[in-house]
């Protein structure tokens, strides 16, 4: 039987989507303009909304759809 390994994250979901999104932001940076540059732009992009959204389903005030 399979064991599955077990990894203790010492930092928040949060916390990682927002250093993710600034290495990326930071990398972008460093690129002359061009495809590469915008696809890191986007993924930072993206990287954004997903915390807004696990900001949001985190919430205390979440309410259950009726």
């Amino acid at each position: 039987m399979l064991h599955r390994r077990r990894f203790k994250q010492l930092s928040t979901f949060q916390y990682r989507l927002e250093e993710e999104a600034i290495n990326l932001r930071k990398q972008a940076e460093a690129m002359p303009h061009g495809i590469r540059h915008d696809e890191l732009l986007r993924k930072a992009g993206l990287i954004d909304v997903a915390a807004q959204v696990n900001k949001w389903l985190t919430s205390r005030g979440l309410q259950l759809p009726k």
